[in-house]
């Protein structure tokens, strides 16, 4: 037989796309269309509805960019469509690539109620079925024109990403409105052939089912007559009907697909586009439901249901009735799908406690699974976090683009810091946008590396990113794809079923110990510095808040702010989104971020405040208030004490010219030369007179690189960045700017490029760290500025600060893996050791750097060299990207232990705060060990009075010690993070000794305690 395949499938494509598909609506009548644009932001749906329109044809244009466009359709159903079913075609300017990225419209009725929501795969609205000759059509379209920043020559700067910058030229022209019929047999035809052909595609030639499905096509397309398509499409659909109806192989791989759109809260348009993306696809998706009864929804983000509760509360009831139909599945239990990389300890934990009290609070649903399909790769704290939010199993599929390892594993065990398990899987149809084609489907199948041990898989299945959702055709597909054979089979099912079958069947997958780093995206931890420092200062005002306003609730009857601190907190994970946080949104959301942080930063200074006020009491001395976990200058943690009551620092600070140029600074703990290029050339800790600085090496030198992704310009920064460098060693100047007893500092000032910096270099009595306080005017394009610090110490691994605990990574690149991690994210500090002795490098601003190590030829010693990374330029999406000035504060510790640089991180991040009153505050709750750290002090959420304590253990080890209540306690439980008692037996309560508890900690382990006041 001659081999024809090319000949039949071409055949099939050019029929379908010219003859099949445009006859879905055979006979269509225009409608009559009016405009009104809004002057600004979006208004309200019925001042939309009832302002006056001009006309508008189909070629006009429309949709200056980030304006909200009312468009009215009109019409009569003509008499001779009686009884067929009929809709309406509205096309805005649709690019069918685009769907989620451009214009996009929801449809009202007359009374203002939404009906559906309009994108490039979306584009009708069902008027009737069957329809009435005469019927009057009439409907409003609320069109958003939001311009295509991701276009087809990607990554291209552009000023359309702000409102101000982005120009009124209109982006879009109106291509089509009309009334047609819908042929539903006709569409059932087309998915009948697309199913087939693409699965045709996939299959072996060499396998007879391959075959089987061609000739069945040929045999429908021969009997399709081109000229009255509506007339034969079911003569060809009973061609395709024995190749449809056989069944897949006993051991066909299965599939879960699980309706979704992953949209992102903020991306490539503002938080206010998105709660209109959310209103558009859960209308699309509410409607679906009722009409197909097989399919399953899920959406995750609290926040986002929170937006349509308040925004489209009639989207939002139809959302609530199909979630008590166990049909449209809140999923996630979080507040976003946040960044966990950066997110501290406490904020990774109130995502889930926001989120999961969201879907309990609104529809008395419990989440036993975190989804976060698009992060940019998982901090090693996050387990223990997941499942003491009193969950067990996660799903994401990002890891899945890292450039240069195949992660081993689609089903597993991921293990954290602590030791904690959760059930993992990343869905190996490698798309959390799946359309249901037979290429993903197909993809899915052969990419499975669980073969033979496990059989089934997640395909999140719909239009995402901008949103959309799953459309009527996906699941026209996947009905087809329930049991057919050379296809893996398709189930329609909601995520806990998924992962509670594929746990049954495999119970004991492999296990992966540590982050699950992602290889791309790395600058994300740089980039829009604005947005990370304002994250970083809000999770610690919200610290001192809690912990200020408990304190004074208990001590002095001050009204604890419940509202205030739940509305805070979720502004504050909101930016924590997974393109918020890490500076990868245009312009807009990340001015908007800044300008949100600063009303956040002054709502909670007030609070904080207020509380320390109240507890201050009367009088004119200084009292000094210490929110760090640690005790700081005879002031206890979580306490406060007149200022004239503390001892004095140890020690004198001194500051000499050095002979050679530049500044010795001593203060009887470090001295410190820093020499006329204002580098630190020595760094000598005199208890051990141990030198810290590597030979012939300067510490504190700021590093410029070029700095140009192949793709991906905010997002990405590609090893060669390395390849070329430029140390910042010319001076403008180098000057004392501090001589007294207390604290001693020199100041040195640089120009480079168009940009400046100035660093200040502090040594302060009793302190054993040098403060680095940096300021850059920064005007740099595509450039990458990092501080450098080559330190004399050979390891072959350090720690880094993450979410409750440390992770290590190596210091060397022996593999792939090793070698691709060259940026990666710390908290508060990294710490490098060698036996006895180490050094900590903490910070108060920054989460990205760099570790490499050298053998230095002369001495044969080892230069570990660890980089802060300061600022980047990128020109996507924002083309502005952290122009302007910025501050940053790190500190160099040497003689350091992994305790000592929790220490000294807590205390950069938390400085203490003095302000008049005449009395000493006692801390509302202590410990007797440093190795635990308090992670939050509050009042229990539920208004009841409790205080709620979150502690950890936080060097590694084990740890036994007493927390002491300093206050009548009655009782003491232990709680999950939602502030519930634990399932065991005994709801957690533990034995009081007086007003102490005894607790016992593992390794990382963090344990929640809910104290009842006597």
């Amino acid at each position: 037989m001659h081999d024809d395949r090319s000949l039949v499938e071409s055949r099939l494509k050019r029929v379908l796309d010219e003859r099949i598909r445009p006859a879905i609506h055979p006979h269509s009548v225009p409608l009559e269309a009016g405009i009104w644009t809004a002057p600004g932001e979006p208004v309200p749906v019925a001042e939309g509805l009832a302002a006056p329109r001009t006309p508008i044809a189909v070629g006009d244009a429309w949709g200056a960019p980030w304006t909200t466009s009312w468009l009215t359709v009109s019409g009569t159903v003509p008499e001779e469509w009686a009884g067929r079913t009929v809709e309406a075609l509205i096309d805005l300017g649709f690019d069918a690539n685009m769907p989620g990225f451009q214009c996009e419209g929801l449809v009202y009725r007359p009374d203002g109620s939404p009906v559906k929501g309009l994108h490039p795969r979306n584009q009708w609205v069902r008027i009737a079925a069957p329809a009435a000759g005469g019927e009057e059509v009439l409907l409003h379209v609320e069109a958003a024109a939001n311009p295509v920043i991701l276009d087809y020559h990607p990554f291209l700067p552009t000023e359309l990403g702000e409102k101000e910058t982005a120009g009124d030229r209109p982006r879009y022209r109106l291509a089509r409105m009309d009334l047609a019929v819908f042929d539903e047999t006709v569409w059932e035809l087309v998915a009948d052939l697309e199913v087939l052909g693409e699965l045709m595609a996939e299959l072996p030639v060499e396998g007879a089912r391959r075959w089987d499905l061609l000739r069945a096509v040929e045999r429908a397309l021969d009997a399709v007559d081109l000229q009255d398509v509506n007339g034969t499409a079911a003569a060809a659909r009973a061609e395709l009907a024995g190749v449809l109806a056989s069944p897949a192989e006993p051991s066909a791989h299965r599939i879960s697909a699980v309706g979704h759109a992953h949209i992102d809260s903020a991306w490539l348009w503002p938080l206010r586009e998105t709660v209109r993306k959310v209103a558009r696809t859960t209308a699309n998706m509410t409607a679906l439901l009722e009409d197909e009864p097989d399919f399953v929804y899920t959406m995750s983000q609290a926040q986002q249901y929170a937006w349509i509760k308040e925004h489209r509360p009639e989207v939002y009831a139809r959302v609530k009735k199909a979630v008590a139909e166990g049909r449209f599945v809140p999923a996630g239990g979080m507040w976003v799908e946040s960044d966990t990389n950066m997110p501290s300890s406490e904020a990774m934990a109130r995502q889930f406690v926001h989120g999961k009290r969201f879907f309990l609070d609104e529809f008395g649903v419990e989440n036993q699974e975190a989804w976060l399909p698009d992060t940019f790769g998982f901090a090693g704290g996050l387990p223990q976090i997941i499942k003491e939010a009193g969950s067990r199993w996660l799903l994401t599929q990002k890891i899945s683009w890292s450039q240069v390892n195949s992660f081993p594993h689609h089903t597993f065990w991921w293990e954290g810091v602590d030791g904690t398990r959760i059930y993992t899987h990343f869905p190996p149809v490698d798309t959390y946008n799946c359309t249901m084609q037979g290429r993903e489907i197909a993809h899915a199948v052969r990419n499975f590396k669980d073969k033979g041990r496990a059989s089934h898989s997640l395909a999140p299945t719909g239009w995402g990113d901008g949103g959309g959702g799953t459309t009527r055709e996906m699941i026209a597909k996947a009905a087809r794809l329930r049991d057919l054979e050379g296809s893996a089979r398709v189930r329609w099912e909601r995520p806990a079923e998924f992962f509670a079958k594929a746990q049954a069947e495999y119970p004991e997958p492999p296990v992966w110990v540590g982050e699950l780093y992602l290889e791309l995206h790395r600058a994300t931890l740089t980039s829009q510095a604005r947005t990370k420092q304002g994250n970083r200062a809000s999770e610690n005002l919200l610290r001192e808040a809690e912990l200020w306003s408990a304190t004074a609730a208990v001590r002095s009857g001050l009204p604890y702010p419940y509202e205030e601190l739940d509305r805070l907190w979720k502004t504050v994970l909101l930016h924590q989104f997974h393109d918020i946080l890490p500076g990868s949104s245009i312009a807009w959301v990340h001015r908007e971020a800044e300008r949100t942080y600063a009303a956040v930063a002054e709502e909670l200074t007030a609070i904080v405040d207020r509380a320390q006020r109240a507890l201050a009491g009367p009088g004119d001395a200084e009292v000094v208030f210490n929110g760090a976990p640690h005790a700081r200058s005879g002031v206890p943690a979580g306490g406060a004490r007149r200022a004239d009551a503390l001892p004095a620092a140890p020690g004198r600070c001194t500051v000499e010219t050095r002979d050679e140029g530049g500044f010795v600074l001593d203060n009887g703990l470090l001295r410190v030369a820093v020499d006329g290029r204002g580098l630190v050339v020595s760094l000598v800790d005199l208890d051990t007179g141990r030198e810290t600085v590597a030979p012939g090496a300067a510490a504190n030198l700021l590093q410029l690189h070029p700095d140009f992704p192949n793709m991906w310009d905010a997002w990405d920064v590609d090893r060669f960045y390395r390849n070329t460098v430029t140390d910042l060693t010319d001076t403008d100047g180098l000057t004392v700017a501090a001589d007294t007893p207390r604290a001693v500092s020199v100041r040195v000032t640089r120009s480079f490029g168009a940009s400046t910096a100035a660093q200040t270099l502090t040594l302060t009595a009793g302190a054993k760290r040098l403060d680095l306080d940096t300021e850059v005017d920064w005007h740099e394009t595509e450039k990458f500025l990092k501080a450098a610090f080559p330190l004399d110490l050979h390891t072959d691994r350090y720690a880094a600060e993450t979410q409750f605990g440390h992770l290590y990574r190596p210091t060397h690149t022996n593999t792939s893996w090793e070698a691709a991690k060259f940026e990666a994210c710390n908290h508060r500090f990294v710490h490098f050791e060698e036996p006895g002795w180490g050094v900590s490098l903490v910070t108060a601003s920054t989460y990205g750097h760099d570790v490499t190590r050298t053998v230095r030829p002369g001495d044969g010693g080892t230069t570990t060299t660890v980089r802060a990374s300061l600022l980047r330029a990128p020109r996507f999406p924002d083309p502005h990207t952290d122009q302007g000035v910025h501050r940053f504060r790190h500190a160099l510790v040497p003689g350091a232990s992994v305790g000592d640089a929790v220490r000294e991180g807590y205390l950069v991040n938390l400085p203490e705060r003095r302000l008049p009153g005449g009395a000493d505050v006692a801390p509302l709750v202590s410990v007797g060990d440093e190795a635990v750290v308090l992670s939050a002090v509050k009042l229990a959420d539920d208004g009841s009075g409790d205080v709620v304590v979150r502690l950890y253990e936080s060097r590694g080890g084990r740890a036994r010690t007493r927390l002491t209540a300093g206050f009548a306690l009655a009782g003491a439980r232990r709680c999950d993070l939602l502030e519930r008692p634990r399932e065991d037996g005994g709801g957690g309560a533990l034995p009081l000794e007086g007003d102490e508890v005894a607790i016992e900690l593992r390794p990382f382990q963090l344990l929640t305690l809910r104290l009842s006041r006597g």
